[in-house]
């Protein structure tokens, strides 16, 4: 809701009430808040990427991802509809009426991402997997107990500016969905409120990358993080044995 809200506001309002930083802001307060509002009930199950990795890491019960899931859904698809409400008038002032997805006035990159005119779909495809295994990575090095674990209390936060930076670094050519829960609902609400099909059928068939590439990119950060990281961290017993020692010894 806040993310499509920034969106909005910078869309309609040309650039008066905020740039693309404020896009970029508002979707990292947005997970910071859903992870203080979900943390403590599902463990802030906010993707349908990660839900889905989870379960394919055997860290996530099969039985649990249909609702999660519908639940990522459901919220995503009622915050776009939230949102058209919210700036009705505007988007009828700032269109004419006519909800485009592609020209000048386009407004359907509100809701939903889409590549820049200049990307391919393959181009397209490599930037929201590298982003997406970014995003991952983050996460579990965030939440890494045996490594370098953030501050209790302070993963949500340091979550959103995650995603904040992802979105100043790699959001020029797709938006940076990174998530399937937050692209294909509102995708889905913009095709019923009035802007047709043109929303799956628009760069090149866009669609369906959104849902792909952000959990074939989930899969490989927890590849690199595996290899590269966990593979590497010293039992938290023992590094805490090592301490003490010298400590012993003394007396």
């Amino acid at each position: 809701l806040i993310g499509l809200s920034s969106a909005a506001q910078v869309t309609l309002g040309q650039g008066q009430f905020g740039q693309y930083f404020s896009i970029n802001l508002g979707f990292g307060i947005g997970v910071t808040l859903g992870m203080h509002a979900a943390g403590g009930v599902s463990g802030a199950h906010l993707n349908a990427a990660i839900t889905l990795t989870y379960c394919i890491l055997g860290s996530l019960s099969w039985k649990k991802l249909p609702f999660y899931v519908l639940g990522q859904f459901l919220g995503s698809f009622l915050a776009a509809a939230t949102v058209f409400g919210i700036y009705y008038e505007a988007l009828y002032d700032y269109t004419k009426g006519n909800f485009t997805v592609t020209g000048p006035n386009a407004t359907a990159g509100i809701f939903s991402t889409y590549p820049a005119p200049y990307m391919s779909l393959m181009g397209g495809f490599f930037v929201e997997f590298i982003a997406t295994m970014m995003l991952f990575l983050g996460i579990l090095v965030i939440h890494d107990e045996k490594n370098n674990a953030a501050l209790k209390g302070t993963q949500a936060l340091l979550t959103g500016i995650l995603v904040l930076g992802i979105g100043l670094s790699m959001g020029m050519n797709t938006g940076y969905s990174i998530n399937p829960s937050r692209d294909l609902p509102p995708r889905i609400f913009t095709a019923i409120a009035g802007w047709g099909v043109d929303v799956f059928t628009a760069g090149h068939g866009w669609w369906w990358v959104p849902l792909v590439a952000p959990t074939l990119g989930c899969l490989f950060g927890f590849l690199i993080h595996k290899l590269f990281i966990d593979l590497h961290n010293q039992p938290v017993l023992e590094s805490e044995d090592k301490k003490r020692k010298p400590s012993m010894e003394v007396s």
